[in-house]
């Protein structure tokens, strides 16, 4: 039995100069037409022979391949108008969000998110970017989901349209800052605002999140004094202590920002879409009173509620023990 498998094993193993002779002909680079007309009886031998051998390379080989597709390999796409729903590290790297300054400029606190240097360029790790992004979309997604008010802050000309579009994509609760930031905004805002627009509505937000925070010093102060969470892009040219939720990665692309500003308001209106959808599913308590008011409606001389007291189990309920000739329990 053992020589029989070991005999349709032998017949089905390639020979060690037809494997060599089958890899080169795949490694080679050969003229031939790929429609060559199979004219006598060995050019067919040899057509099956070859087929059958490139066969059995491939599947000998597919296990030491990547296991990347065409569906799992992320492609450039419009971030500005279709932001995916979740960060990956080849999606980050696609928009160059790996790209820092040049090393000389580096701030000593950016060490930890450094991965090397690479032609005097900070290469920042993307192994750290990814939590800390992570981090921030669920802080998103929590504001969002308890009515909190987000501010997007870009102020650069390319970046206006990024933070418009988010804050139209998270709704009611979406604020964006694409001019330049008017000092006082906060500390100031019976100035700003007027007493009544200050009483009678919230000016303060909830969380704010800065694309190029160097250039919006200003806003990172009145959020510190007014005790503002602040989300931000910190380059490796930035101090990460900025703010309270640091991103890093590359401040000065373009994709990167509509990238990050799109997956946070992606996660922002999750968090509406969360409330929203609690809102309009009511518990089973509410269910039992809908079905009670249903019910005494119909049939009202009957009180569902002296029911409800007079039942054996609420009389037991409330009743203490007894022992067995009646008389209470001895404390």
């Amino acid at each position: 039995m053992l020589s029989h498998h070991a005999g349709n094993l032998a017949k089905r193993c390639i020979p060690v100069k037809q494997f060599a002779r089958s890899l080169y002909r795949l490694s080679a680079t050969e003229d031939e037409p790929a429609n060559k007309r199979l004219e006598t009886a060995q050019d067919w031998t040899e057509f099956q022979m070859d087929r059958i051998q490139r066969t059995t390379l491939v599947k000998l080989m597919e296990q030491y391949g990547s296991t990347q597709t065409r569906e799992n390999t992320w492609t450039l796409r419009d971030s500005l108008r279709r932001p995916p729903a979740e960060a990956t590290l080849s999606a980050l790297l696609a928009t160059g969000a790996h790209f820092g300054h040049a090393a000389s400029i580096m701030n000593p606190n950016f060490m930890p998110y450094a991965y090397g240097v690479r032609a005097g360029i900070t290469i920042i790790d993307m192994d750290r970017t990814l939590p800390l992004l992570r981090r921030a979309v669920n802080l998103v997604r929590s504001v969002a989901h308890n009515r909190g008010q987000i501010v997007f802050v870009g102020t650069r000309p390319d970046i206006r349209p990024v933070v418009e579009k988010a804050a139209r994509r998270v709704g009611r609760q979406g604020y964006h800052v694409g001019e330049r930031w008017l000092p006082g905004t906060l500390t100031n805002k019976f100035q700003m605002f007027g007493e009544d627009t200050v009483t009678k509505n919230k000016v303060v937000p909830d969380l704010v999140i800065l694309l190029n925070p160097l250039a919006n010093m200003n806003a990172i102060r009145e959020c510190a004094v007014e005790h503002v969470p602040t989300i931000g892009i910190i380059d490796s040219n930035a101090d990460p202590r900025l703010v309270m939720y640091p991103i890093p990665a590359n401040d000065e692309s373009t994709r990167t920002a509509e990238l990050i500003a799109g997956i946070l308001s992606v996660a922002a209106r999750e968090g509406v879409a969360i409330r929203q959808q609690a809102l309009h599913t009511p518990d089973l308590w509410e269910i039992d009173e809908r079905m009670k008011k249903t019910i005494q409606a119909d049939l009202p001389d009957i009180d569902l509620d002296a029911d409800e007291e007079s039942s054996p189990d609420s009389r037991s309920q409330r009743r203490p023990p007894q022992k067995p000739d009646g008389h209470g329990w001895d404390y």
